[in-house]
This record gives structure tokens, C-alpha cells and sequence, in this order.
């Protein structure tokens, strides 16, 4: 069988379940007891054995197989988690992400495990270190085993005996059930149903005594017998069936299956101290599909297709309304209202298929902060707020490096040493929140922390060196102005430059970035309190709202998220500073920037009126006055490249096609703004 075809499968699904194995060791690491926590890795991690052996990755699913063994021992409470073990657990997970990064790359996705699998065979046998050689003496006595039968009594086939060994290995209760009706229950059909439909709802019935279409016909007396697996104890399962009127009785038994494998040593191990700086809950537990929920897989490209083909329906929707005005026959208006309706819900479903919760990139980054705080010995609570705001797939793939970054510098520059927060009068651990939310069409991404601020008196010194800032200017500079030099190309406040670069470096990078996908990233700081970055991004890349405007003969398209409001202006309220043209917008004095000498515009002979146009849009703090002829109205419009040949193109961001024919050049008022 060729394997390849389901190799982006194994990819995907191989990346999710290294996430949720993360995931869930670092709430097992802040809540050691929980063998919830263990389970779910456990379970993560044996479907990841079986993929990767069935594709033949025999390193990924020899090391995934020697993690199993150790997590099995944790799982039924035969070791102890220590500090040790963790990392450990963690550098096998570490070692799987890498040779899946290997085979995402072409590669074979083997690896050198020999030096970790010593580690974990040495965790399994009970001499990882001298404490634990000592404690491995110690044997615990287990609990009294549920009354069991063995498989064989029960005549299950072979396929029922795989499907009960793998689900007992994934820690799940195998268990034979017997019903008994009361001798005068007149449906029995009906009962045994609901009996099947109150299973059914807590686990997974595996086979039944007499088969299943005898007892839908009622061909047995008062008894049936089922083969079942469930999470949920037997105490439970006996008490729901009770439940049921007209049943008599209910007898329970574990299946016993017979072990094709010794049985692990038993090895209690002393808890090491806890050590310095560990994360604590870094997030929610990871979520499960919902029951009954059905999903399929599609891959990006194919929603990209489909949103290139609905955007051209978009354009032609554009053309008709323009042809049923023109035209004015009501029964064309009639027809062509209703398709727009019909095709704006059909845009609201293609937009939410493309929409992915944060949570996929948030998620990478408690494991950072995690090795992190170890590196620089400081302690740091990273709290996640708002995983499940949705962003559009494409905006997902590319803001994880610039969080990472800015968390990295919130950690390394911005939060104090324990020692030093302790002098400043705070709590030893600091605290870093990075949180995600809806405001309009945009989403916000906020990281905050509480650590030392930003030192201004330091980044002005640094930006008058650099020649950033004029030295006649430093002195009338707000706060929030120098904060922002921090975006400055290649300016950094940082002594040493390492691998945690100081904040600062490359933040250049993270607003040309930001900037790039349409949003703006600005910076909040007070002295000793802490930092706060605000990323704004828009919901989507492809359909947006924009203001059309006419240049002369030439219209352009105006994104409503940069539009804080249109005005008309009298010549003469139009006033001179600086040899640039302002206006009093509110009190607050605004350039204007004319459009027609910016994109060089053929003057068309017409005269000019006694007013003045101007739509009023804003980068951040900062606003600026756009001239233009006249207003045409709001509209959806298609982003479109503007192809390889026409990169770069000052203030131009892309082009639209409207519903006449005409193309419209779509304006970057980041550009614009100085």
C-alpha cells in the first residue's frame, strides 16, 4: 500500500496530538495528582505510536513507545511524577516534534533516540537516579481487583478481543454486562433499547448475547449480555441501568485479557522538590470534540479556490445591482435583492469556514515560557485569555512568530528577577497575559505583563545616538512617542544581544509584519508597573468593507477599518503649518494629504469647487486628511493582488474590481501616515 497519499494526514493529526500532549504535561507538571491529565497524554500518545508505526517511522514509534511505557506506570499509580521525569517526558516530546518537522520537510524523520530511551528505560526500571534506586525498594500494594472472567468464557471473536486489549490499553473499563428483565415486562424490545441508548451515551458496546437483531425482535427470555468499554466506573454503569423501570438486575464483570507483555515493575519514587520558576496551570484543559460532533479535514488550498470563485461572484453581484438600477424593472430588482442576500449568507459561511480559534497558536507558547523561565531563573505565571477568538487561516499562520517574539522580550526584558521584584515590593513570580478579543471587524491580541516597564530616559538616549530623533525635537516627545522609537529599524536598548533578544530587538520586524496583514501594533508602558503591547488585525484578508472615492476620473477604494469619519471643508477653513496643509479636526490639528498629486492624477479640466472633500483616517494615534472629489459610498469589495510585476507600489495595498467594470486601486493608509 502506498503510504504517501495519507501523509499530510499523518502530519496534521501528529501535530495535534504533540500539541495536546504539551498541553496537558504542563497541567500535569502544576497538578501532579491529576490522573486525568495523564490519561489524556497517554492517549494522545498511543494513537501517535500506531500512526507513526503504521507509516514506518520505526524511531518516532520506538521513542513514543519507551514515553508509553512511563506514562502507563504514572497513569495506574505505580510512579511517582518527579522534576526529573518531566524533562525528561518532555525531551522525548521535543525529539517526536523534531522528526515530524524532518518528514513536514521531505525528510525520513529519523533520529538518534538511543541516549532518551536509555532515560526512559531507566524511569521504567526503577534506577534513573540514586533517590529513586533507594525508593525502588519501596512496593506498593495495589487495590483489590473488580470481580473479572477471563475473554475466552465470553466467545468473543478476534476482532472484539483487539478493539477490548486496545481499549484497556488506553485505560478504558472492559467489561462483560448482564441484564435481566422483570418476568413481566411486556416490551422488552423497547427496554433493552433504552438499556443500548443509556450504554451507548457513556461508552462503546462491543458485542451482544444473543446478537443484536435477535434482541430488537425480542428472540430471548429475560436475560442479554454485552461486551462494553467506557471511561466512566462500574459503580455508574450499574446505577444508570438500574435507573431503567422493569429492570430486575444487573451483574457486572471486568473482562480479563490475557497480557502479551510482562508485567512493568512496580516502583514507588519520592517527589523531588519542587523546582524553582515551574509554571503553574498554564492554561484550560484541552478540550474535547464535542460527542456526535461530525468534522472533515479540507485542505486550506481548496477553501482558497473556493473563496477566489466566490469572490468573482461578489464582482458580478456588484455589476447586477448596478444593471437592475439602471434598468429599473422591478422584478429584476426583486430577483437580484433576494440573490444578494442569499449570496451575503453564503460569504458569512465561506468567511467562518476559514476562521480558526488563536488557540492553535496560543497553545505553542506555554511550553516556551515554560524552558524559558528555567533559562533566565525567574518565575512567570503566563495566563491565556480569549483561545477561542477565531482569526481567519491565513492571519493564524503568520502572527505566531511575532507573539513569540513579543513574549520572549516580555519575559527576558520586562519581567524582574525574583530578587528584584521582591525589593520592589511584588510578588516573587511575575505575571504575563496574553489575551485575545473581538472589537468591530478587527480581533486584538494584547501581551501584558507586569514587569519593570519600559525605561524612556533610556530609549531616548539610545534613539538620539542612533540619530533616530532630532535632538530639537527629544525634549517636546510624549511618553507615548518614545515608547513607540521601540518600533524604530534596528533599534535596541539591549546590553548584551543573545537568543532572548532585549525587547526592542527585531520589533521592527514584528510591525512590518503585523502591518503586512492589514493590522497595526502599538506600546503602553508605565515605570515599574509593566508593558502592554495591543496587536489590531483584521478578521479576514479577502472580502472588506471599504469607502469608494473619486479622484478626477480615477476611483479608489478606502479600507472603513483605517476611516474614522468623512467631512467637507471650506477652502478657506484649510490652514498652513510647517509649509503642510491642516485642518482643525476637533480641535486637533490634521494634515491633509491630496490623493490627485500622491497617485500623480491627470487633471480632467473640471473646476473645483469652493469645498473640500476629505476622509479622515488614522494609524494608531496618529490621523491624517485625505483629499479627494467626491464620495461614491460604502461597499464590499475583493482584495486583489496586484501580481508579480507591480510589487511594491507606494500606497497601494492591492485592487478591486466594481461592478461597472472599472478597476479600483485600494489605498494603504498605513503608508500614508507619517
Amino acid at each position: 500500500m502506498d503510504m504517501n497519499q495519507y501523509l499530510d494526514m499523518f502530519i496534521e493529526e501528529s501535530k495535534e496530538h504533540l500539541q495536546a500532549i504539551n498541553a496537558n504535561l504542563l497541567l500535569l507538571e502544576s497538578d501532579p495528582g491529576n490522573i486525568g491529565h495523564v490519561k489524556e497524554i497517554f492517549r494522545s500518545a498511543h494513537t501517535l505510536k500506531g500512526m507513526s508505526a503504521t507509516m514506518g517511522f520505526e524511531d518516532m514509534a520506538s521513542l513514543t513507545h519507551e514515553a508509553e511505557n512511563v506514562l502507563d506506570l504514572i497513569r495506574n499509580q505505580k510512579l511517582t511524577i518527579t522534576s526529573d521525569i518531566m524533562d525528561a517526558i518532555f525531551q522525548s516530546v521535543d525529539l517526536i516534534e523534531g522528526m515530524v518537522i524532518d518528514i513536514t520537510e521531505g525528510g525520513d524523520g529519523s533520529a538518534d533516540v538511543s541516549a532518551i530511551v536509555k532515560k526512559l528505560r531507566a524511569i521504567v526500571a526503577g534506577d534513573f537516579s540514586a533517590e529513586q534506586e533507594v525508593a525502588a525498594a519501596t512496593m506498593v500494594v495495589e487495590a483489590p481487583q473488580e470481580e473479572s472472567t477471563p475473554a475466552e468464557d465470553h466467545e468473543l471473536d478476534d476482532y472484539a478481543m483487539m478493539v477490548l486489549k486496545q481499549s484497556q490499553e488506553l485505560g478504558n473499563n472492559v467489561l462483560w454486562i448482564k441484564v435481566t428483565l422483570n418476568e413481566n415486562c411486556l416490551l422488552k424490545a423497547a427496554r433493552s433499547y433504552m438499556v443500548f441508548d443509556q450504554l451507548e451515551s457513556m461508552g462503546e458496546v462491543i458485542k451482544t448475547k444473543p446478537a443484536v437483531e435477535d434482541i430488537e425482535n425480542e428472540r430471548f427470555e429475560q436475560s442479554f449480555e454485552i461486551a462494553y468499554v467506557t471511561e466512566q466506573s462500574i459503580e455508574k454503569v450499574r446505577t444508570t441501568i438500574l435507573n431503567i423501570s422493569e429492570i430486575q438486575d444487573v451483574t457486572i464483570e471486568t473482562i480479563q485479557l490475557k497480557s502479551e507483555a510482562p508485567p512493568a515493575p512496580v516502583v514507588q519514587q519520592t517527589p523531588a522538590p519542587a523546582e524553582k520558576g515551574a509554571a503553574e496551570a498554564p492554561q484550560a484543559p484541552v478540550k474535547k470534540a464535542a460527542a456526535g460532533g461530525k468534522t472533515i479535514r479540507v485542505d486550506i488550498e481548496r477553501l482558497d479556490i473556493l473563496m477566489n470563485l466566490f469572490s468573482e461572484l461578489v464582482i458580478d453581484r456588484g455589476r447586477l445591482e448596478q444593471l437592475a438600477r439602471e434598468i429599473g424593472k422591478n422584478e429584476l430588482q426583486e430577483t437580484v435583492e433576494h440573490m444578494s442576500r442569499i449570496s451575503g449568507d453564503l460569504q458569512n459561511i465561506i468567511l467562518t469556514m476559514r476562521m480558526v480559534p488563536v488557540e492553535q497558536v496560543f497553545n505553542r507558547f506555554p511550553r516556551m515560557i515554560r524552558d524559558l523561565q528555567k533559562d533566565l531563573n525567574k518565575k512567570v505565571n503566563l495566563e491565556i485569555i480569549g483561545a477561542e477568538t477565531e482569526l481567519d487561516r491565513t492571519v493564524i499562520d503568520e502572527i505566531g512568530d511575532p507573539l513569540n517574539h513579543l513574549l520572549r522580550n516580555s519575559l527576558d526584558h520586562g519581567i524582574e528577577s525574583p530578587a528584584d521584584r521582591k525589593k520592589a515590593g511584588k510578588p516573587e513570580e511575575g505575571k504575563i497575559e496574553l489575551r485575545a478579543f473581538h472589537s468591530g471587524n478587527h480581533v486584538f491580541i494584547e501581551v501584558k505583563d507586569d514587569g519593570a516597564g519600559i525605561n524612556k530616559d533610556k530609549v531616548l538616549k539610545k534613539a538620539l545616538e542612533r540619530g533616530i530623533v532630532n535632538p530639537a525635537t527629544a525634549d517636546s516627545m510624549s511618553d507615548k512617542q518614545i515608547h513607540e522609537l521601540l518600533f524604530a529599524a534596528g533599534f535596541s536598548t539591549a546590553e548584551v544581544v543573545s537568543d532572548i533578544s532585549g525587547r526592542g530587538v527585531g520589533l521592527d520586524v514584528v510591525k512590518s509584519k503585523i502591518e503586512s496583514l492589514g493590522g497595526s501594533v502599538g506600546v503602553d508602558s508605565v515605570r515599574g508597573q509593566g508593558t502592554t503591547f495591543l496587536i489590531q488585525l483584521p478578521l479576514t484578508l479577502s472580502i472588506i468593507s471599504a469607502m469608494l472615492v473619486q479622484v478626477k476620473d480615477e476611483k479608489y477604494a478606502v479600507p472603513l477599518s483605517s476611516i474614522i469619519e468623512t467631512a467637507v471643508f471650506k477652502k478657506d477653513q484649510i490652514m498652513m503649518a510647517h509649509r503642510q496643509k491642516v485642518i482643525d479636526f476637533r480641535g486637533r490639528v490634521v494634515p491633509l494629504v491630496s490623493l490627485q498629486d500622491i497617485f500623480q492624477v491627470p487633471d480632467n479640466g473640471e473646476t473645483t469647487e469652493d469645498e473640500v472633500a476629505v476622509v479622515i483616517v488614522r494609524k494608531g494615534e496618529k490621523m491624517a486628511g485625505l483629499v479627494v472629489d467626491s464620495f461614491i459610498g460604502q461597499q464590499e469589495i475583493v482584495l486583489k493582488s496586484l501580481g508579480k510585476y507591480l510589487v511594491n507600489v507606494f500606497a497601494i495595498s492591492g485592487a478591486t474590481i466594481l461592478g461597472d467594470g472599472q478597476v479600483a486601486l485600494i489605498i494603504d493608509c498605513n503608508s500614508l501616515i507619517k
